[in-house]
């Protein structure tokens, strides 16, 4: 299997979406009872979540390897 870089944003987008999932299976089985406008917050507030946390794995990523990168010398000036 080939290696991937770790995407948080898409690991919690995820979690909110099954747990959406569940929530709406266990009201069909009728489990329990669930109101219809429970889904609405918990998918957009998941995914307003996934949205911060990919930002924030997006600018972590960027800055390591801005680190890692070694600078080169300039050979002319700017001008």
């Amino acid at each position: 299997m080939l290696r991937h870089e770790f995407q948080p944003g898409r690991l919690v987008a995820g979690f909110f979406l099954a747990v959406a999932g569940v929530v709406y299976a266990g009201d069909a089985g009728e489990a329990w009872e669930a109101p219809w406008f429970v889904m609405f917050p918990l998918v957009v507030g998941g995914l307003c979540l996934a949205g911060a946390a990919g930002a924030l794995g997006h600018s972590i990523r960027r800055r390591g390897r801005a680190r890692r990168r070694p600078r080169e010398p300039r050979s002319t000036p700017r001008v």
